[in-house]
């Protein structure tokens, strides 16, 4: 599905992401973990049009997406949050899912003028997709509340059907439980292990290695720019140099 060869993006002197091969599968949950600094967020803002590479490519479905508009990538078929919310906090839950679907529609300026039966379409089936997001996340009765009311946890959660409302066929979550009690992040494991029962494919970069270990199918190690291990939770757990560097003793004991 994603393909990323030789990936190399320098800053001054500096290679944040260095000849990087990655590749990730339909369907899958990939877990992208590694210190701070080691380029997690520079291949996710590479992969979402953020950044555009200094030398190599990145291949979605067959088609070359380096370099192109982070618009563009979205119609391409990625959607992603940030580490920082970024909801609207003055609009609604509903009015912050339909920023999400704006960039799906297909309908033109004519359309918009006058209300063709393209644009009923459009709206009727994004309307449709939109309330069983809500009902999906549990929100059903919170649709009219100001995004900024919402307890924090709701607010991430709300980030990610915001992603979610552009349908994408590959979602990348940065850092999705932060800031999340143990309760929230429960819930969340929940909610995204459904997403691969939707059919969503899953890239997220998270600090919290419980919830990596119990979601993804495998896992991908970074460091400075560089990929040190990949393989399946249970291989990175046991792999000396990731232990080592990135997770310490304490996960290998939950586990």
């Amino acid at each position: 599905m994603l393909k990323c060869e030789a990936l190399t993006i320098r800053f001054g002197g500096l290679s944040a992401i260095d000849n990087l091969d990655f590749a990730i599968s339909a369907g899958e949950i990939r877990g992208l973990i590694g210190p701070n600094g080691s380029g997690k967020t520079t291949l996710f803002n590479l992969i979402s049009g953020l950044y555009t590479p200094t030398s190599g490519s990145i291949v979605f479905e067959g088609k070359a997406i380096a370099g192109r508009r982070p618009d563009e990538v979205t119609r391409a078929g990625i959607a992603r949050t940030f580490q920082n919310i970024r909801l609207f906090g003055d609009m609604t839950v509903w009015e912050n899912l339909l920023v999400g679907r704006h960039s799906r529609l297909k309908q033109t300026v004519f359309d918009d003028i006058f209300s063709t039966a393209t644009k009923r379409r459009e709206e009727a089936r994004a309307k449709e997709m939109l309330e069983s997001l809500l009902k999906q996340f549990r929100m059903e009765k919170l649709r009219d509340e100001l995004a900024k009311n919402l307890p924090y946890g709701l607010q991430r959660e709300l980030e990610i059907m915001r992603a979610m409302a552009s349908e994408p066929r590959l979602l990348m979550l940065d850092e999705p439980a932060a800031g999340m009690n143990p309760q929230e992040t429960d819930q969340l494991m929940l909610q995204i292990k459904r997403l691969k029962e939707l059919g969503f494919t899953v890239l997220v970069v998270e600090h919290d290695m419980k919830l990596v270990m119990n979601i993804c199918d495998k896992i991908t190690v970074l460091n400075y720019g560089k990929k040190i291990a990949e393989g399946i939770p249970r291989d990175i757990q046991a792999h000396p140099e990731v232990i080592g560097a990135y997770l310490g003793k304490q996960v290998k004991d939950s586990a």
